[in-house]
């Protein structure tokens, strides 16, 4: 006797649903399984009373398969909407963000920025030159064993900060458009093509 959807996926890609059997086998397996049972004409949406309708079908398999395909249809159908409204809920909180009056939300980039430019790099600046100044061995030998990792350090958080600027003049141009403007990425694609 059938307990779990799962022991129903490998007939099901047997059928020639293999993305419905796939699903079967997952989290989201009761879900998929409630579609197949109302594509076979289930009385229950319970895996015993589907593994019973496939069996039943089986004197005239193509019934199965249709029914399983059908299946896999509407699976695929339900996960593109449940994918289109996902997005549509990404996008309306990008939206409410951008345009959002949190003190928070709208300084903390610009603290980042003057406490990197303004605090982090001057006194690092400041500590090599007076090591170097006051001929401090100790100091000077420390800079120089660690310089790659200050380099990578303040790469990345100047990476961070470049990735800032961008984002908020794009941010600035959608709240006065009400669109996003084209990346730099996507204008180079666009050349690219357009020159082919």
């Amino acid at each position: 006797m059938i307990m779990d959807w799962k022991d129903l996926a490998p007939r099901v890609f047997a059928l020639g649903a293999p993305l419905l059997g796939g699903a079967l086998g997952g989290p989201l397996g009761a879900a998929a399984g409630s579609i197949l049972a109302q594509a076979l004409g289930a009385p229950t949406p319970t895996p015993e009373a589907v593994g019973r309708m496939i069996a039943a079908d089986g004197a005239d398999p193509t019934i199965a398969v249709r029914a399983a395909r059908q299946a896999e249809s509407e699976w695929l159908a339900a996960l593109a909407e449940v994918g289109k409204s996902q997005v549509a809920e990404i996008g309306q909180t990008q939206r409410a963000e951008i345009a959002s009056e949190d003190r928070l939300q709208r300084w903390w980039r610009p603290l980042y920025a003057l406490e990197l430019s303004l605090i982090e790099c001057p006194a690092f600046a400041l500590t090599l030159l007076h090591a170097l100044w006051t001929g401090h061995e100790a100091g000077i030998n420390g800079f120089a064993s660690v310089s790659a990792l200050l380099m990578t350090y303040f790469g990345a958080r100047f990476g961070v900060l470049g990735v800032y600027v961008t984002g908020r003049s794009r941010e600035k141009q959608a709240s006065a458009t009400g669109e996003l403007p084209p990346s730099w990425l996507g204008e180079a694609v666009k050349a690219i093509v357009k020159r082919k």
